[in-house]
Formats: C-alpha cells, structure tokens, sequence
C-alpha cells in the first residue's frame, strides 16, 4: 500500500524558509514522479513543483527561484526547501504522486495517491 506523510510545515514570519518533507512506503519511490502542490483557504489546490525520476525538476512561476524541490531515492523522501516565503504562500501544502511515470506532473489530476497535508502559514 503506498503511503505518502508530509512534514516540516510552520509558523514563520515573511521572508523566513522552511523545508517541507514527504516520506513515501513502498517500492515505487525511484520510478515515479513526484509533486508538491497546495490549497489556500476558498481556493482549488495547485501545481508548485514537480521532479521526476531523472530529477528534471519543473515550477510554477510564483516560487521560480524561492523554491527548491529535491529526492533522495534511498530514503525515499521528497523535500521543498522554500526561502523568501510570502503570505501568499500560505497554504496546505501536499505531496503527490504517479506510480511509474517518467513525466513531471503539472496538475493535481495526475496524482495516484496524496499525503495528509502539512499547514504552512507566513505573517506579513
């Protein structure tokens, strides 16, 4: 059974980082891609950064260059190390994934299984 638990969210003050962890169960991890996404309040959840198998890495605009998404197959965990962080990145941020996929996702739809989710919240 595939298993996703996120970690590493927070309280933290406007331009303060964070790094996001998911920790994934199973035998899939190398051969799949992989996703960050998130959900604010009243809004639909949303690509943030994707990685795949060969670590090509993709983001959407509004965190080019604040975010850095990362894997380390042998610990089958995925990471988001977010610096510069803004309180429009408060949100419920969620890994995803496609169990063997060689792509790099782009929308929530493509997800086979999510993690619970881990709260990020900047003050201004």
């Amino acid at each position: 059974q595939v298993q996703l638990v996120e970690s590493g969210g927070g309280l933290v003050q406007a331009g303060g980082s964070l790094r996001l962890s998911c920790a994934a169960s199973g035998g899939f991890f190398s051969i799949s891609a992989m996703g960050w996404f998130r959900q604010a309040p009243g809004k639909e959840r949303e690509f943030v950064a994707a990685i795949n198998w060969s670590d090509s890495t993709d983001y959407t605009d509004s965190v080019k260059g604040r975010f850095t998404i990362a894997r380390d197959n042998a610990k089958n965990t995925m990471y988001l190390q977010m610096n510069s962080l803004k309180p429009e990145d408060t949100a419920v941020y969620y890994c995803g994934v496609k169990i063997y996929c060689r792509g790099l996702l782009k929308s929530p739809g493509e997800c086979d299984t999510w993690g619970q989710g881990t709260q990020v919240t900047v003050s201004s």
